[in-house]
């Protein structure tokens, strides 16, 4: 996941990009960067993998100054790329992920291209996109290749002397806002990191459009597509509460995830609870449903220990699942605790740092909730689950089927005989008492939009 934000201002647009970037904190937790451009154009990158953006930041601003910037926070690659290109310097960021990026950089590596940013063998995706931008006859013709070569999804804000270009990917994956401060205007994966600044929303971006923004405005560069397929996981997870995507609320459709939950549930339970800070809206609608006390009996300690999905390696997310959540055993003692969670990826954490936590406080039963349907798919669109033995819904299929198989579709119907077999596995495996997941329809009608204007590929390995 990655996290972008641009300004365009009649003034000093530094700040406004330092806070509104540093919004974008819970989607990263390994780069952050920003770029401005004022006598010519700057850029600085910091790991943000042990202490948070502003702070990484706040001291930038004296170096940098200008009228109109660009910043990212990034789970994987570092980022804004500048590029000196034959029609000018322009500094580029992106959210999202270009599936087919391995087949395109050999392509262009065969024409004569070279990459420069490269770790581990891998090229940087931010910089492949600026190549295939610099191969355009303009800006909006590169972004236009773009769109047509890349499989997987690209939103990008693109910075140059004259002004910004916002551009969001071909079918929605990812949202693009624009809003407006008097003769100030920024574009955001968030909207919620417009607010504290007094912007106001002027429009959601739709499907592949590109917005061009500088000091009189903004105007429409190419027009928006039919198709809509904006990711669900943005409402039941990755986004933040105060967001809006395609004008619903991620805080109001966690609270209607919960309320779906408790309508289809019997289980008797002490206290309803939610694994901080994602589950937390799911409990809520849950106990506004049910009429089961709200408690907190695990309390995530201050922001600063950020989620523990977002580290790029399962030794980092274990550290931080570990250390980010205290449980309170006076609450938990004795009871029979219900556990909202938004979903279920690996496992891992939920079994050895929620669940222990709670048994080992003194839980007589725990039964588990997540807010979506079992996770079957890697993400092609964003930076995600890469492997589908990282799933723990597909380790729970093979070993149900004594091998890997690629056809899990018997284990989708969740009134299915292997649907069953395979919850099972998955709650003695994880140690809880119960487990119930959200049906796939139930969380398409909490998130309030049709279905064919939803990506639902993670859970259903379709992407029409």
């Amino acid at each position: 996941m990655s996290g972008i934000f641009g300004v365009v201002t009649k003034g000093e647009c530094v700040e406004p990009l330092l806070y509104g970037t540093d919004y974008h904190s819970h989607l990263g937790t390994q780069y952050g960067g920003m770029a401005v451009w004022g006598d010519e154009l700057r850029r600085k990158i910091h790991s943000i993998r042990t202490s948070q953006f502003k702070a990484k930041f706040s001291e930038e601003k004296y170096d940098l100054a200008g009228h109109q910037g660009i910043g990212a926070v990034s789970a994987i690659q570092e980022q804004p790329i500048c590029l000196n290109s034959r029609f000018g310097c322009f500094a580029i960021v992106m959210n999202g992920w270009i599936d087919n990026a391995d087949e395109l950089a050999r392509g262009l590596l065969e024409q004569g291209h070279s990459f420069s940013e490269v770790r581990r063998g891998h090229i940087n995706q931010i910089e492949l996109l600026a190549k295939i931008i610099n191969s355009g006859t303009n800006i909006a013709d590169g972004i236009e290749r773009v769109f047509k070569l890349i499989k997987g999804s690209a939103s990008m804000l693109i910075l140059t002397e004259k002004g910004l270009y916002a551009a969001r990917d071909r079918f929605g994956y990812s949202p693009l806002v624009i809003g407006k401060n008097g003769n100030s205007w920024a574009v955001t994966t968030e909207s919620g990191a417009l607010t504290n600044q007094h912007y106001e929303i002027e429009r959601y971006l739709g499907p592949g459009e590109v917005a061009f923004i500088d000091g009189d405005g903004t105007k429409t560069v190419r027009e928006p597509g039919d198709r809509c397929k904006t990711c669900s996981f943005l409402w039941i997870y990755t986004g933040f509460p105060t967001s809006n995507y395609e004008g619903i609320n991620a805080e109001c459709v966690r609270e209607r995830c919960g309320r779906c939950l408790a309508r289809r549930d019997d289980v008797k339970v002490d206290i309803v609870g939610g694994v901080p800070e994602s589950g937390v809206a799911h409990a809520v609608g849950y106990a506004m449903e049910s009429g089961i006390p709200y408690r907190r009996p695990l309390v995530k300690y201050t922001p600063g220990y950020g989620r523990s999905y977002t580290p790029p390696t399962q030794e980092e997310r274990d550290r931080v699942a570990k250390m980010k959540l205290l449980s309170v055993g006076e609450i938990i003692r004795d009871k029979r605790i219900l556990i909202c969670e938004d979903s279920i990826v690996r496992g891992t954490q939920l079994k050895n740092y929620t669940v222990k936590k709670l048994m080992e406080a003194g839980a007589t039963e725990v039964h588990v909730r997540p807010a979506c349907p079992p996770l079957m798919f890697p993400c092609k669109f964003n930076i995600s689950t890469r492997k589908a033995e990282e799933l723990i819904a597909r380790r729970a299929i093979d070993a149900i089927e004594g091998r890997h198989i690629e056809d899990v579709s018997e284990y989708l119907d969740p009134d299915g005989e292997k649907y069953g077999r395979m919850i099972d596995w998955i709650a003695k495996d994880i140690g809880v008492t119960t487990l119930r997941y959200q049906r796939l329809d139930d969380m398409i009608e909490a998130i309030g939009l049709p279905s064919e204007r939803l990506c639902t590929y993670c859970w259903t390995g379709r992407e029409d």
